[in-house]
């Protein structure tokens, strides 16, 4: 046997460098088939996000028309605005007030519905503000906190309650004293020109009041009754016969009494020795008066508008009223997260906690809060920027006398942008101020996201 046919056949081994280990053509491949499925998303990220944010970067730059380059003046000119400062100091009242507000109030209806009958239905009730547009919320407040009590519900209720617990009888505003008749107007009150004795009389005789304003029970004005010697009596009248004609100053027929009117009995140094309040024929009678001289009175009272409501939409109260729609809508929302972090939660630690003798607080304070705690967190940075963009209610709730009053960010922005400032530069400059106002929460959420999912 030859020595070439005992030699082992031997392979040629491949040339370096000809073959790449499998595992990166593998890596590579994955990789390219990733990114094939997110570049749709990248695409629209980087067109809805990405690029919106550069190129205001780079408008804040330039002034109101974009044709010059003006550097940071729309940022100096941002800080020196009294319309900015009012809406940062907003933006921090609903930082503090409304996340705050609307995670307590969603807590406690989370733990109180939890305990009742029926807790489904009262859940959507108060989720129910949800399902209505931030724009019909506003339209709604709005109408409800109007001014007048024949529109608005709230202060419908406010002046029933006034009028419940001894609010004015009656009010005639515009009354004033008919001219030489013997009494006259001074300072909203109108009073008797001389002294009247007890055992005197003293009519009266007023005008500026439409006939169709009267109350409902106002009668034919009558004369009053001969006093007795403690008494002061009278007729308070409206001086007016329909069709013209008659007296003036004197209680005749076609003249009408006003009644519920307030007549006080004034001493020399000013106080009120005693009063009486007029029928429905205008008639009065003050009684348990000493000797002496007395300046009869009809007190300022008598002639303003009567119970009213409050200005709620006023540049006083505006914010706090736009406030308040927010937390009824967004309260629900707060209430559904924690109610599901709820019911995710280990029940047997709570009745542990009881059968120690812990009270309800003390299990509430002590298990179910600690336990709620990242799910709290979560509503309350969630809230924390949703009212840093805070935008439809406060464009809608307050009419044009009360908007600066409501001024935010957001609105600010719109308006210097496109509600008639048509200053496309500064606008730039408050979105991104509002960017970077919203940016760390948005941070604090996704690591809170991101510690949750690495659990």
């Amino acid at each position: 046997m030859t020595e070439a046919a005992v030699a082992p056949a031997v392979t040629p081994s491949p040339k370096s460098g000809s073959r790449r280990p499998s595992g990166t053509g593998s890596r590579r491949r994955m990789f390219l088939i990733a990114l094939g499925f997110l570049a749709p998303a990248l695409v629209l990220l980087g067109a809805l996000v990405v690029y919106p944010i550069v190129y205001t970067v780079i408008r804040s730059m330039f002034s109101a028309d974009g044709s010059a380059f003006v550097g940071f003046e729309n940022y100096a000119t941002m800080f020196t605005n009294d319309s900015t400062f009012t809406a940062i100091r907003n933006n921090i009242i609903w930082v503090i007030v409304a996340p705050a507000a609307c995670t307590i109030l969603g807590l406690v209806f989370a733990v109180l519905l939890d305990k009742i009958k029926w807790a489904t239905a009262f859940k959507l009730i108060i989720f129910m503000p949800m399902a209505i547009s931030m724009l019909a919320a506003g339209v709604i407040f709005r109408t409800i906190f109007q001014e007048s009590p024949n529109l608005g519900v709230v202060n419908a209720a406010i002046v029933a309650t006034q009028e419940a617990f001894g609010g004015p009888t009656a009010a005639y505003p515009g009354a004033e004293p008919r001219e030489d008749t013997g009494i006259i107007a001074e300072q909203g009150s109108v009073g008797s020109e001389s002294a009247v004795t007890a055992g005197g009389q003293q009519d009266f005789a007023l005008v500026g009041v439409r006939a169709s304003e009267l109350p409902e029970n106002a009668a034919q004005a009558e004369v009053a009754e001969a006093p007795s010697s403690d008494q002061i009596t009278g007729t308070v009248f409206l001086d007016v016969v329909r069709g013209g004609g008659g007296t003036n100053g004197e209680v005749e027929d076609g003249k009408t009494g006003l009644p519920g009117v307030t007549v006080d009995a004034v001493t020399a140094d000013g106080s009120i020795a005693a009063s009486g309040t007029t029928d429905d024929s205008g008639r009065y009678v003050i009684e348990g008066l000493g000797s002496g001289d007395y300046t009869v009175a009809l007190p300022a009272s008598n002639f303003q508008e009567g119970a009213g409501g409050v200005s709620w939409l006023s540049s006083a109260f505006i914010t706090g009223v736009v406030i308040l729609s927010y937390i009824w809508i967004w309260a629900g929302f707060a209430m559904v997260m924690i109610a599901s972090g709820l019911s995710a939660m280990d029940r047997s630690l709570q009745e542990a906690a009881r059968v120690d003798g812990a009270s309800e607080f003390q299990v509430f304070r002590r298990i179910t809060a600690p336990l709620l705690a990242p799910v709290i967190t979560v509503v309350f940075v969630t809230l924390i920027i949703n009212v840093l963009k805070i935008f439809d209610l406060v464009y809608v709730i307050p009419p044009g006398a009360s908007k600066p009053a409501a001024n935010v960010i957001a609105v600010e922005m719109w308006t210097v942008s496109f509600g008639g400032g048509n200053n496309q530069g500064l606008g730039s400059a408050l979105a991104l101020l509002l960017l970077l106002l919203v940016l760390p929460s948005m941070i604090i959420n996704v690591r809170r996201f991101r510690k949750e999912r690495e659990r």
